[in-house]
């Protein structure tokens, strides 16, 4: 059989087991490309998004009407979900924001930061934590002390303790990275923040969703992430939790329809960091999203997804002239892997998998240079897997021998 015939026989068998999860059909491919963004939803995601605009459609806090108070409701539900996932006490110290990147600037630029002020983050970060620490670098005067990691990933705990100095504001570490997957020792990390009085930053926006997270027991501050990735949400939608008796500078200020009278900015929260109308369209879909993870329990979600990485990764060693990158291990990391193909440019690669595999990868340096120049694959990059609590083991059989069949070529 042909590599296309295959192609179109493994997409026709992920159709069907994906009907039997409740999500729509797939498109005319596989999708590997989760870290970017899930897809498919969850069939609730959908069904919530078009009830808000058939039963709700109103703006929350602005209206004492059953419309206004539904959609309301409708954002203090959400809260508590996402309060429940990642054990935090308190749902009013989540921040709703349009995305991870946005909860990561109001994390970083919220610190009163004065010249000559530190952060410590790790040659590991997304270019949306690395991007506000450098404007602030150029505004302010702040120093940026970078650790660095081993050739699978991983950041060493002592070399961030090394790294803080007697002015270290902020101490900030990704929780898996977004290029190879790899998870980092995030409580231990805390644990050296919190004895030193610093605040902690996490960026979750791979790990969310995907891996287990307890913002207490990790010794977390601060926790940002984004509702579209692997908390199958629409979207637009993230969020940012601050630890009670942490405050920030606000990033914006606006109309909170609470306090009208002042014009200073409410000093409770969330609405000292929510002006403005909310997105609550996609926060309906973005519950449905965290109601099917809560349902169907993140071990069992971690579990697969660990099986899908395993299945990979030992089929992955017999392909000539594959190079993985990253730890190699399921359990040392999401569902994400970066490899290169013999001298074929990633670009190029991810255009093949696509054209003789019906494959969606992506290619290229995913916002994180730091990670390429750490592993070696900079300037080009690597051409990225990325799984998704949808994708099956026939998925991996057919981005295998596609592999396969483009490594004899």
């Amino acid at each position: 059989m042909s590599i296309i015939k295959k192609s179109k026989a493994a997409i026709a068998r992920s159709a069907a087991t994906w009907r039997t999860t409740g999500v729509d059909d797939p498109p005319n491919g596989i999708y590997m490309d989760n870290a970017a963004t899930s897809f498919p939803k969850p069939l609730g995601v959908e069904e919530a998004l078009l009830a808000f605009h058939r039963d709700i459609g109103a703006s929350a806090g602005r209206g004492a009407y059953p419309r206004a108070v539904a959609a309301g409701r409708l954002l203090d539900e959400t809260r508590r979900l996402l309060a429940r996932l990642f054990n935090i006490p308190k749902p009013e110290r989540i921040i709703y924001t349009s995305n991870a990147s946005e909860a990561l600037n109001l994390a970083i630029k919220g610190i009163r930061w004065q010249a000559g002020d530190s952060a410590v983050v790790s040659v590991m970060e997304h270019n949306s934590v690395l991007r506000p620490l450098h404007a602030l670098q150029e505004r302010v005067g702040i120093k940026v002390h970078k650790v660095k990691a081993s050739l699978e990933g991983v950041v060493d705990p002592i070399e961030v303790a090394k790294a803080i100095d007697a002015r270290t504001k902020l101490i900030a570490l990704v929780h898996a990275s977004n290029v190879t997957g790899t998870l980092q020792p995030v409580a231990d990390v805390g644990g050296i923040a919190r004895r030193k009085g610093i605040p902690f930053l996490v960026d979750a926006a791979q790990s969310a969703g995907a891996y287990p997270i307890d913002v207490q027991a990790m010794n977390i501050d601060l926790l940002a992430f984004p509702g579209h990735k692997a908390l199958l949400g629409p979207l637009g939608t993230g969020g940012l939790y601050i630890r009670e008796g942490l405050e920030l500078d606000t990033l914006k200020e606006g109309g909170t329809g609470s306090q009208s009278e002042h014009e200073v900015q409410p000093d409770f929260l969330p609405d000292r960091y929510e002006p403005g109308s909310h997105n609550a369209l996609g926060i309906a879909g973005w519950k449905a999203g965290l109601e099917y993870i809560l349902g169907k329990r993140m071990s069992s979600i971690r579990t697969q997804e660990e099986s899908l990485i395993r299945q990979f990764l030992e089929g992955a060693q017999w392909i000539r002239g594959l190079t993985v990158y990253g730890p190699k291990q399921a359990g040392a990391q999401v569902a994400v892997i970066s490899l290169r193909l013999g001298d074929l440019a990633p670009a190029e690669l991810s255009y093949r998998l696509f054209e003789q595999g019906g494959l969606m990868t992506r290619s290229g340096l995913h916002c994180a240079p730091g990670v390429h120049r750490s592993i070696g694959t900079y300037p080009d990059g690597t051409t990225r897997f990325s799984f998704g609590c949808f994708n099956t083991s026939t998925d991996i059989e057919q981005a295998l021998a596609t592999l396969s069949n483009l490594a004899r070529i």
